[in-house]
C-alpha cells in the first residue's frame, strides 16, 4: 500500500524522525489557514506547495489546466491560495503517471527550510528497502540527493551507496557512521545523521514496510537533519498489525480494476501488455507470462482467479481483463486439481455472452480434473474460442494472434 508524503512524515515522525513540518489542505482556502498555523508554530514566512498525488516527480511534473508544477515555492503568505490554485484540482503529469496525469485532490503546505545560515544545505538521498537477491535489508544512500537522482544512478553509479543490514544483529552503529563518513559529513551534522539513520531504520521495521525513500535527506544551514520527502509503500500482508496505517489507504490513487478484483477475491496486478491472462496459482501465471513474453507478445495482467474458481468468478475475471483496452487476446491457463475444468469452461462460455460478445480472440487451455469435458463444452459452444492442449500450442496460438 502506497502513502502520500504527509502521511509517511507522520510515521516518520512517531518514530523520532526530524521531517520538514507541514499541513495538508484541499481548498486554496483550507491551505491559507494552514500556512497561517504554520508560520505561528514554525516562523516560516515562506511555504512549499506539494501536490500529493502516488508518483515521483512532482517538482519537474506540470499541471495540465494550469502550467503550475507539482512543487511550488510560496513567498509569502499572501502567495499560497493563488500557488494552492494553480495546483489543486488539476492533472499532474510526471514522468510517473501517464500522459493524462493524477487529479490532485490534496497539498501539503510545507515550511521552508532552505534558509540562510552559516553553512550551505546539503541534499542527500536514502532509502530502505529489501533486497530479494540477498534476503537482507539495505539501506541504499547518495550524497548527491534531489530531483536528479536517477541520472545520478545512470552517470555516476560510483555515487550509490549500499549498507546491507544482517537481520538477526540489526543495524549497527558502525555502519550508520560509515553512512555519515560517505556523505561526507562532520561535527553536529555526522552525529544528526547517524541518528537519523536509527530512527529511519526504526520505523522501517516498526510498521512492517516494504520500502521507505527520502529524497531529500536534508542537511540544513545549522546542520540538522531532516527528512523533506518520503516516499513510503506498506506491506498489504501486515495491514492487520496496523489498523491505523490501514485507514490511510487512498483508494482513489489505485487501479479501480485492481480494487474491483480484490472486493471479489481476485489476485490482479495489471500490466503494461496486450495479452491478458486468467490462470490458477502464482507460479502457473508466472510461467504463463514467460511463454506470452517468448511468444511475441506483451503480459496485459497478473489474474490469479485461486483454488476454488467457479463459473461466476471465472465471469468477473474476464469482465476485469477486458476493462483493459490494450488487450489483444486472453489467455486462460488454467490446471485442475482442486478446481474442475469443466465449471470453467462453464464460466468461459457464461462470460462470453453475458457480457455480450467478446471482441478479442480468447485461447483456452485446461488440463486437470474434468479437463475432457471442459474442452468438449467449449468446442461445443459454438464461441470463437480457440482450445488448447499443450503450452506449446497455447503459446503457438498467442504468437499468431500478435504477429
Amino acid at each position: 500500500m502506497n502513502l502520500h508524503e504527509y502521511q509517511g512524515k507522520s510515521i516518520l515522525k512517531s518514530f523520532g524522525v526530524a521531517i520538514q513540518e507541514g499541513k495538508v489542505a484541499d481548498t486554496p482556502e483550507e491551505a491559507h489557514k494552514a500556512a497561517l498555523k504554520l508560520a505561528e508554530e514554525t516562523g516560516t514566512e515562506w511555504f512549499v506547495l506539494k501536490a500529493q498525488i502516488h508518483a515521483g516527480g512532482r517538482g519537474k511534473g506540470t499541471v495540465k489546466e494550469t502550467g503550475s508544477h507539482g512543487v511550488v515555492l510560496a513567498k509569502g503568505i499572501d502567495k499560497v491560495i493563488e500557488v494552492a490554485s494553480g495546483i489543486l484540482g488539476g492533472h499532474l503529469v510526471t514522468a510517473q503517471t501517464s500522459s493524462e496525469g493524477k487529479m490532485v485532490s490534496k497539498v501539503l503546505i510545507a515550511q521552508d527550510v532552505y534558509y540562510p545560515g552559516e553553512s550551505e544545505t546539503e541534499e542527500f538521498y536514502m532509502s530502505v528497502l529489501l533486497d530479494r537477491s540477498s534476503g537482507k535489508n539495505i539501506i541504499m544512500y547518495s550524497p548527491e540527493g534531489g530531483m536528479d537522482i536517477e541520472a545520478v544512478a545512470e552517470n555516476t553509479p560510483e555515487l550509490i551507496f549500499t549498507e546491507t543490514i544482517d537481520p538477526g544483529a540489526g543495524l549497527q552503529g558502525f555502519q550508520a557512521r560509515r553512512i555519515a563518513f560517505n556523505l561526507g559529513l562532520s561535527g553536529q551534522s555526522f552525529k544528526q545523521m547517524t541518528s537519523f539513520v536509527f530512527k529511519l531504520y526504526d520505523a522501517y521495521i516498526g510498521c512492517d514496510a516494504s520500502m521507505f525513500e527520502i529524497n531529500p535527506v536534508l542537511k540544513t544551514s545549522d546542520n540538522k537533519i531532516i527528512a523533506v520527502d518520503s516516499k513510503v509503500s506498506l506491506d498489504d500482508n501486515s495491514l492487520y498489525r496496523h489498523p491505523d496505517y490501514e485507514s490511510m489507504r487512498d483508494k482513489s490513487e489505485e487501479d479501480q480494476a485492481e480494487l474491483e478484483a480484490d472486493e471479489i477475491g481476485l489476485n490482479y496486478v495489471k500490466l503494461d501488455g496486450n495479452v491478458g491472462c486468467m490462470v490458477n496459482g502464482a507460479g502457473l501465471a508466472m510461467a504463463t507470462m514467460d511463454i506470452i513474453k517468448l511468444s511475441g507478445g506483451e503480459p496485459a495482467n497478473f489474474l490469479d482467479v485461486g483454488g476454488t474458481a467457479d463459473a461466476a468468478r471465472v465471469e468477473q475475471a474476464f469482465r476485469i481483463i477486458l476493462k483493459d483496452p490494450a488487450v489483444k487476446a486472453i489467455l486462460v491457463n488454467i490446471f485442475g486439481g482442486i478446481v474442475r475444468c469443466d465449471r470453467v469452461a462453464q464460466g468461459i462460455v457464461d462470460a462470453y455472452l453475458n457480457i455480450g460478445g467478446v471482441e478479442v480472440p480468447v485461447i483456452v487451455r485446461l488440463q486437470g480434473t474434468n479437463a475432457t469435458e471442459a474442452k468438449k463444452l467449449i468446442d461445443d459452444s459454438g464461441l470463437k474460442v480457440t482450445s488448447v492442449i499443450l503450452f506449446q500450442e497455447a503459446a503457438d496460438a498467442v504468437a499468431e494472434i500478435v504477429a
